[in-house]
């Protein structure tokens, strides 16, 4: 090889270095840029969240410090009130999960609209004894004071109370009158409630505490527009319905026959001059005191079963109901059922509003019944029906 030919080889070569160099000074360059472009977005991106916890902050301390929070809490509230029902700043400060720095108690819009009436029911000795004020909080909650603000009180105990009975003979014993406190009932004893049903007048659920009545009777046939337990869960394969709720369930006797097939079942009901929750519980289940307006509080796709009997008909409105209709909807898992049990109507109204109602929702109808309820006259063209509904698996 020519002696001129390894020199240029050796320029060339020489050249191809130096451009290598100065390729390797250029990425570390971009490296250096790139790195303090990522320390000024860290930087930027952690005084965001500053200024975003300082206007959180800001915000509730504001929020305090205004004569009226936007609940609308006067500032003449108690203090007890305002303890209760406005945010609060969390110790630790702003939370990622809320986005805030504050707790927001949970407190019913419609606890605003009666505010002498709140202030009433948040007047007590702070750990002392709680009025026996039921008859009172009930009325604010079936008023849409929903849910009631916690209260810093002991609530009244039953005088001479005792261990309840040993499941399984709860489910259908009559607990001792020293289980409750008799307070804001008329009647003032179980005794009373039992033999209500022989008397005139108009009470809910009239013979729900009779537990050797027609109670014991319920949903074990099948007939008409009274389906039985066994055939409803026939319809689903054994073992799949575990856990559901019942809606409106008076004293609790649906629960307790789920509960002999090892199902679980929430039952809620209100206190309308009867111990409704504490007898449930008594029976050794479990009582939920809320109204028909709650949303229901479950998470979707959970239940396996939501029943209602009575509870759900023509007095609710149309559009209310539709809303309801929903959250069971929403609560059931996909193949969950709903079962109406006894749906009161007009027999103008079953064909024009319920039946498009209930289709719009979504449901199968695995069971569908109708029947005129004559016991005020046939001329009333007053009707009932019964559905078996379900949740559709796609």
């Amino acid at each position: 090889m020519k002696e001129s030919t390894i020199f240029d080889l050796l320029q060339e070569l020489n050249s191809t270095k130096a451009q290598l160099i100065a390729s390797y000074s250029l990425i570390a360059e971009l490296q250096r840029t790139i790195n303090s472009t990522n320390l000024l977005a860290e930087a930027l991106l952690v005084e965001l969240s500053r200024e975003q916890r300082v206007n959180a902050a800001e915000k509730v301390r504001e929020l305090l410090a205004k004569d009226d929070d936007y609940f609308g809490v006067a500032a003449s509230s108690s203090d007890e009130l305002k303890l209760a029902v406005l945010p609060q700043k969390l110790p630790l400060g702003y939370s990622p999960r809320s986005g805030s720095e504050a707790i927001y108690p949970p407190v019913g819009a419609g606890c605003l609209r009666f505010q002498d009436e709140l202030a009433q029911y948040m007047t007590y000795e702070v750990g002392g004894e709680c009025p026996v004020d039921d008859v009172f909080a009930q009325k604010l909650i079936l008023r849409g004071c929903e849910p009631l603000p916690r209260r810093r009180c002991h609530p009244k105990s039953p005088v001479g109370y005792v261990e309840p009975r040993p499941f399984p003979a709860s489910l259908w014993a009559t607990p001792p009158d020293t289980s409750i406190v008799w307070d804001p009932y008329t009647c003032k004893s179980y005794k009373c409630l039992i033999e209500r049903n022989k008397l005139p007048g108009i009470y809910d659920c009239k013979d729900c505490f009779d537990l050797n009545g027609r109670e014991k009777q319920r949903w074990l046939s099948d007939r008409g527009l009274d389906y039985g337990i066994d055939q409803v869960l026939q319809t689903k394969p054994p073992g799949t319905i575990r856990i559901g709720f019942d809606i409106g369930g008076g004293s609790g006797t649906f629960a307790a026959r789920m509960r002999e097939r090892n199902i679980t079942i929430i039952t809620s009901s209100m206190n309308l001059d009867g111990p409704f929750n504490s007898f449930i519980a008594s029976r050794g289940l479990i009582p939920m005191h809320i109204s028909i307006s709650q949303r229901l509080p479950f998470f979707e796709n959970t239940l396996d079963i939501v029943h209602s009997m009575h509870v759900l008909s023509n007095w609710i409105p149309d559009d209310m109901l539709e809303f309801t209709l929903y959250d069971i909807y929403r609560v059931l898992r996909p193949g969950g059922l709903f079962w109406l049990d006894r749906f009161f109507c007009q027999g103008s109204q079953l064909n024009q509003t319920y039946i498009p109602l209930f289709d719009r929702i979504g449901f199968k109808k695995l069971r569908w019944n109708s029947g005129k309820k004559v016991d005020r006259g046939a001329d009333k063209n007053e009707w009932y029906f019964s559905a078996l509904l379900e949740k559709p698996m796609t």
